[in-house]
């Protein structure tokens, strides 16, 4: 079976190869999105847009959640893919069976601090006396999914990694089906009625039961990963650093994004001409609408990861060149496409978000879904070259990629348009941002394919150990 997995990676057509794993990661993906989104839309059908504010408050500790069980799962399965390329069974258990632990440390410490200080954190978050009790009735069992779920992310990529797409799929699409079912059957009257602890519950019981069948799988004499539940305790710091190191990108792309939020919250707060909750309502549709375009996009690029990964291993540097560029060709393609669905089905895509087709809460969507996609055009290299340098082990250039988007162009140039524009300058930052990191991204791109393209490439493994 590891033999199979092997040369499909390493052999296989890499047109054929990316597609077998990037469409079962791209339906995972769409799963993953699903998740916020149906909150989002039973909530504003069951409850209001009240509720959706409320969901909007609590997204920047999802976003975390999130990008703590990715920064262990791409920072693993990167080490696990280039371990499986050399054939180095060791290095491919112990990446494994620390990310396993480590995540699951800092998921329950986190779990912890989170319920003592839940109040704390909503403040911090944006929350104001008007939605701070939905807030909580959500976070409390967002806060409870925090292990299993990280834990399946992590379990996730290792599957991908090992060239099993299929697993992590079917897991996502377990949790979010299964989320699907359970949210009106909690929030509405004629269920339940249990409005946004309903959703929220449903949302617990569905990451519960993804963790579970991702996990039954992952011990399965069929998969290569090597879980060993005598070693989950032990303490491989060397393991967890460079686990860390190059996870950490992934951390800052999708970390730094819950800033973005808290900002955005913020300065809603403060530049809202009316009120406040109705404009931090909105951004919490387009934010939601925006992941559930984009998220099936970085699904073709998680198939790309464990092939490159894994030829880098190998030492098939031209066709980890070609898979990088037939990759980016198809992802543009999927990004426009994303973009014009935004563009041309604006007001109906936000209509269905408002429960009594409030006319102010549609042209406050409608605009900001005229602007926001502008910056997707070019925003394909963003998400190319900063996982291919995870996939390669180039952690510096993966940071600095990851911090373009959100924290060197989006931070500053949202506190400087707000103020001129008001809330018309918060979805111009998005299209800026995008379009600027995707331009610096682009620069990468072009260099690095020509230092595929030469016949001896340097050896990447120096930055790690730098």
């Amino acid at each position: 079976m590891h033999t199979t997995q092997s040369a499909m990676l390493g052999q296989m057509d890499v047109k054929k190869v990316l597609f077998k794993l990037a469409i079962p990661a791209t339906i995972a993906m769409i799963a993953n999105a699903l998740y916020n989104l149906v909150d989002t839309l039973f909530l504003a059908w069951g409850v209001g847009e009240i509720a959706i504010g409320a969901l909007t408050i609590v997204l920047p500790f999802q976003t975390l959640i999130f990008a703590l069980g990715l920064m262990f799962g791409m920072g693993s399965s990167s080490i696990f893919s280039r371990a499986f390329g050399r054939g180095d069974k060791a290095a491919m258990k112990r990446a494994v069976n620390s990310a396993l632990f480590f995540n699951g440390l800092f998921a329950a410490i986190l779990t912890v601090v989170s319920l003592i200080y839940m109040d704390e954190i909503l403040y911090i978050f944006g929350a104001s006396e008007v939605n701070i009790e939905y807030a909580k009735d959500y976070m409390f069992w967002i806060v409870l999914s925090l292990v299993p779920f990280t834990s399946a992310l992590v379990l996730n990529n290792l599957a991908r990694a090992e060239g099993r797409a299929n697993i992590s799929m079917i897991s996502l699409l377990i949790g979010s089906l299964l989320n699907v079912f359970l949210d009106p059957l909690f929030i509405f009257d004629w269920g339940l009625g249990l409005g946004v602890s309903g959703a929220a519950i449903a949302t617990f019981i569905a990451k519960v039961a993804m963790f579970t069948y991702v996990l039954i799988a992952s011990l399965s004499p069929k998969s290569a990963l090597m879980i060993d539940k005598s070693s989950l305790y032990q303490f491989d710091l060397p393991m967890l650093k460079e686990t860390i190191v190059i996870g950490l990108p992934t951390f800052l792309r999708n970390g730094l994004m819950a800033f973005v939020v808290i900002a955005i919250n913020h300065l809603v707060n403060q530049y809202a001409p009316t009120d406040p909750g109705l404009y931090i309502a909105v951004f919490g549709v387009v934010n939601r609408l925006s992941a559930f375009l984009l998220l099936p996009g970085f699904g073709l690029v998680q198939g790309m990861i464990p092939i490159v990964g894994f030829n880098y291993g190998a030492g098939k540097y031209h066709r980890l060149r070609d898979t990088i560029i037939i990759t980016t060709r198809y992802l543009m393609i999927y990004f426009f496409i994303a973009a014009a669905i935004m563009f041309i089905f604006a007001r109906p895509l936000i209509m269905i978000f408002s429960k009594n087709s409030d006319p102010l809460f549609i042209s406050i969507g409608m605009d900001a879904f005229k602007i926001i996609p502008i910056g997707f055009l070019i925003l394909a290299f963003q998400f190319i070259m900063s996982s291919v340098y995870q996939a390669l082990g180039y952690p510096v250039r993966a940071f600095v990629i990851a911090l373009s988007r959100q924290l060197l162009i989006f931070l500053p140039v949202v506190y400087i348009l707000t103020p001129i524009f008001g809330i018309m300058g918060i979805w111009m930052t998005f299209a800026i941002s995008d379009g600027l990191s995707g331009f610096i991204s682009w620069i990468a791109y072009r260099y690095e394919i020509k230092q595929f393209s030469k016949e001896n490439v340097p050896d990447l493994t120096l930055e790690i150990e730098s």
